[in-house]
């Protein structure tokens, strides 16, 4: 049975988000329990023991009181106690995938989310079936980002050079939030994707005809569509102004001046080299901070992406 959301928490969407909500609850309301009780006993002490005419001394007080003393040291101890093990028990069951959990690999990029499935298929959305147990392998191609779904109650930090890992069931179709946690630069309030959660029977159908669309897609529209889960997008524009990388309008066929003096023609080849070892020939005028795409992108689909660009006069 999952909550609709409320006040405090958006929507329960995953299996794990009820135990997350119960951890918080309990330290919500133990800490507003004592909140009131310290702050009412202030209230209460401060008219009490007031200082007022005909009475300027303080009454004598006692110095010691074991069985208050044991009081306010044992039930501190006990809830502290009762908050660990609850707490550790919900952190090793969202910590520990089902053996039969399907995986699909995570990539964090400068402002991107890349989603990688077993057949290959890469996405800029997270696509997973309802009620099924999904582990997700995350790493990061340049800087810290953090992996954030509210309504799964799920968030991990996506580090360069180590995979971070999780898991998740989702409970009800429909789409989810994923935001990025950590300032990552300039783009990082639009580095979002969603959760797409398919009902039974239709993540087999979407991933089949998404994984084929460079057949059903003409080249320029395919390689269009790749830019864009690729996240070159995010660093080429196609209407002429330069950002973190060169414009695409244009392109092909020009002459670029690169680093070092040298002179070289955007065809085929070059867009290639680029794409698959960015930095052997950088444009005079830009860093060095494409990542490389060798052995993340298919040649069909290199080929795409260079017919787009070709398209960009």
């Amino acid at each position: 049975m999952t909550s609709p959301g409320g006040f405090w928490m958006p929507v329960e969407g995953s299996t794990g988000a009820a135990g997350v909500d119960s951890v918080f609850s309990l330290v919500f309301w133990v800490s507003a329990f004592f909140f009131v009780l310290i702050v009412a006993l202030m209230v209460l002490f401060v008219v009490r023991y007031r200082r007022r005419p005909g009475r300027l001394d303080a009454e004598p007080s006692p110095s010691h009181n074991t069985a208050l003393e044991l009081t306010w040291t044992l039930i501190p101890i006990a809830i502290v106690i009762v908050i660990f093990v609850w707490g550790f028990k919900v952190y090793l069951d969202t910590n520990t995938p089902p053996a039969n959990a399907y995986e699909i690999s995570v990539t964090g990029q400068k402002w991107k989310w890349l989603f990688t499935y077993p057949n290959g298929h890469v996405d800029e959305n997270l696509h997973v079936p309802v009620g099924t147990p999904v582990r997700l392998v995350m790493t990061s191609e340049d800087v810290i980002h953090g992996f954030y779904i509210p309504a799964f109650r799920l968030k991990r930090d996506v580090v360069p050079g180590r995979y971070s890992k999780v898991w998740f069931e989702a409970v009800k179709p429909g789409e989810y939030q994923i935001y990025c946690t950590q300032y990552c630069g300039t783009g990082h309030s639009d580095m979002w994707a969603k959760v797409i959660v398919h009902p039974p029977g239709g993540f087999e159908r979407w991933l089949e005809q998404a994984s084929n669309f460079l057949k059903t897609l003409s080249p320029a529209e395919a390689g269009q569509r790749l830019a864009v889960t690729r996240g070159c997008a995010q660093c080429h524009s196609v209407d002429g102004t330069a950002g973190t990388g060169p414009t695409w309008k244009g392109l092909f066929g020009s002459h670029v001046p690169l680093q070092g003096g040298r002179v070289m023609t955007a065809d085929e080849d070059y867009i290639r080299t680029c794409i698959l070892d960015p930095t052997k020939n950088v444009p005079l005028g830009f860093q060095p901070v494409m990542p490389t795409f060798k052995g993340r992108i298919r040649d069909d689909e290199i080929t795409a992406i260079i017919a787009y660009i070709k398209s960009l006069k």
